[in-house]
């Protein structure tokens, strides 16, 4: 007999390789769900700064681009919301068929390991029965030469004793022979349906891996496409916010500010001196503005203005007087304000 016939190495090879490919379904079905809720956090925390205060005293374009900004960072977290929940959609995809292939092995692996063990019990029938037949032909070998031994012996009755050992010999022999060869016709049919199921089940356990690595191939593709196409989002979001900040004007900006905040367009009079015993002030002709021994400090200080372009907008003057205050006076196409 062929001892191979019950070593299922092959087979064990095969069932090894499926469920090492079931694993890496599971583990790519759990990398899918573990980004999407990296995204998912990611988009809440994003939502979440989105409205925060940000430029909330500003005012005129500026105001408008930080919002824009706010309104598509807001965007850009939704977007990365709806990315989460399409990740979620693939590694429920990815679970499904995962348990689709479990279902349709769990059949043929339950037929196959059937077939297994009555292979195997048949065999060990077989090997028994064939034990027992060379015995039986051994015990029967050795009936028959006692008869020869004893056959020219006076004693009757010791031959008819063995000769009748032989013939009890001779039809176990014969019984323990057809036993045997009907055990191993038995065997061979069992051999032959385990056969035939063993290739129909290694044509479908081949089927099932060319789809799951078509599949898996196919989704991890999807994924990174995904990927892809939330960079795009977010770009043309911000685009949009970069678009804004275009359109901000920093001289519309400081003109708005001027014109929402001027105060007028004279510094505050000079306090004049009074003299406490004559009640005397300073004739009418005297000039306004403060002494010249009273100024302490002036700063010129360079706008920034003009590295937009803005020459009516050439300086802004900060005055510092030791009795009048602060005063900043604004250079600008209509003249100078001061406040």
């Amino acid at each position: 007999m062929n001892s191979d016939l019950t070593c299922t190495g092959g087979y064990d090879a095969i069932i090894q390789y499926l469920n090492d490919g079931k694993r890496t379904c599971k583990e790519v079905e759990d990398f899918m769900k573990a980004r999407a809720s990296i995204e998912e956090k990611y988009a809440k925390d994003l939502l979440g700064l989105s409205k925060k205060v940000c430029g909330h005293n500003e005012m005129n374009t500026l105001k408008r681009s930080l919002d824009v900004f706010k309104l598509q960072t807001e965007h850009v977290s939704l977007s990365h919301l709806q990315l989460a929940q399409s990740m979620r959609e693939e590694a429920k995809k990815l679970e499904e068929f995962r348990e689709k292939q479990r279902e349709a092995r769990k059949k043929v692996e339950q037929q196959i390991d059937a077939l297994h063990k009555q292979k195997s019990s048949q065999f060990k029938k077989t090997i028994d029965s064939k034990k027992t037949y060379e015995q039986k032909c051994r015990d029967k070998e050795e009936a028959d030469q006692n008869v020869n031994r004893y056959t020219n012996t006076n004693n009757t009755k010791h031959m008819e004793k063995l000769y009748s050992k032989a013939q009890q010999a001779k039809q176990n022999a014969e019984e323990a022979d057809r036993l045997y060869q009907q055990n191993l016709s038995t065997l061979g049919k069992v051999r032959d349906d385990w056969l035939k199921e063993h290739v129909k089940a290694c044509e479908m356990f081949e089927k099932q891996s060319v789809e799951r690595i078509n599949f898996l191939r196919n989704i991890v593709w999807t994924h990174l496409n995904q990927l892809s196409q939330q960079c795009v989002t977010s770009d043309e979001l911000y685009e949009e916010a970069r678009q804004s900040l275009e359109q901000c004007d920093v001289r519309e900006d400081i003109e708005h500010f001027v014109n929402l905040r001027q105060t007028g367009d004279k510094p505050p009079a000079p306090v004049a001196y009074e003299n406490f015993y004559t009640g005397q002030k300073p004739p009418n002709g005297a000039p306004e503005g403060p002494p010249r021994e009273a100024a302490t400090r002036l700063f010129t200080h360079l706008s920034a203005i003009a590295h937009y372009n803005c020459p009516s907008l050439s300086a802004a003057l900060f005055c510092e007087f030791a009795g009048g205050g602060h005063y900043l006076v604004q250079h600008t196409a209509a003249g100078v304000c001061y406040y």
